[in-house]
């Protein structure tokens, strides 16, 4: 039940039918409600320097829109980052290091994306913690270059630089009848990117079979399809959803799959399962403008 709603809820934000623009339009003195507040609360924070350059890279809008590869990716062009973020569906609570050196906790504890950076970036310091300031000034203790604040714009109290995604939606409304969350505010640090001028993804197949079933639990997870092989069933569930190996048993057996097709966040889940699984390996190939930028902004000593 709770997925059919989250899926109705990604329809009614991003591809919606005549009725839920409608529903839409009856919102709009919400949405005007919620974003002054947002505003407000925009105008009345003090960004703090945390003796540490930060470069949260998220996006405006509710969902998916592939921030996750684009941390990796700039990551690797420094010698000791720091990854901090909330770590979304983990079943712990506080300030967790997840890895320095090496991985120093399950996937339970830390959430999906968190151990998706902890396996993808060796060099990398990865912190949760539901208190961004304070998975910050440990990434500062630890002797980090840089942090990297995974889906941070809406940290204004931050002193940093933001990259935006950009995402295409239907209308330019802020909750509940559009999917934005703030919106650019005027006087922030910002930088906005877009697929195919700052970033290509680039997607590989590791081990494909002759029948791969697609199942996945990432948010918008319609974002795939352009990447898959032809005529492939696809299951998805809500995302950061822990599966269970029965669970996953039963598809095989009920579908005929050869492997599971799946991403690499849900990968980090699954892996121990001993299943045949197919990984989408997704890779961005980012503009070197964007390197630059970022490489200036974290070097740059005058505050």
């Amino acid at each position: 039940m709770k997925y059919l709603i989250v899926r109705w809820v990604e329809g009614y934000l991003y591809r919606p039918s005549l009725f839920q623009k409608i529903f839409s339009i009856l919102f709009l003195p919400l949405s005007f409600i919620y974003c002054l507040i947002a505003f407000i609360r925009y105008r009345r924070s003090v960004p703090k320097n945390q003796g540490i350059r930060v470069v949260s890279i998220g996006n405006l809008t509710v969902g998916g829109s592939g921030k996750t590869p684009l941390v990796i990716e700039l990551a690797h062009h420094f010698t000791k980052p720091a990854i901090v973020l909330r770590g979304y569906g983990r079943k712990s609570r506080g300030m967790i290091v997840v890895k320095d050196k090496e991985i120093l906790c399950d996937t339970v504890q830390c959430g999906d994306e968190a151990m998706l950076y902890a396996t993808s970036l060796p060099h990398a310091v990865v912190i949760v913690s539901e208190i961004r300031e304070r998975g910050i000034a440990e990434a500062k203790a630890m002797g980090c270059e840089v942090v990297f604040l995974d889906d941070g714009y809406g940290k204004h109290g931050i002193d940093k630089l933001d990259i935006v995604i950009d995402v295409t939606t239907p209308n330019p409304f802020c909750l509940p009848s559009g999917a934005y969350r703030e919106k650019l505010w005027s006087g922030k640090n910002v930088i906005v990117v877009k697929e195919e001028q700052s970033f290509k993804r680039h997607v590989n197949i590791l081990n494909p079979t002759r029948k791969m079933v697609l199942v996945t639990a990432i948010a918008r997870p319609e974002r795939l399809e352009r990447y898959l092989p032809d005529a492939e069933e696809k299951i998805y569930f809500e995302d950061h959803h822990f599966f269970t190996r029965g669970e996953l048993e039963a598809i095989i057996e009920r579908t005929g799959a050869t492997s599971l097709l799946v991403t690499q966040k849900d990968f980090v889940k699954i892996s121990s399962f001993n299943l045949n699984l197919s990984v989408m390996e997704l890779t961005l190939e980012l503009d070197e403008a964007l390197i630059t930028t970022v490489k200036d902004y974290v070097h740059d000593k005058k505050d």
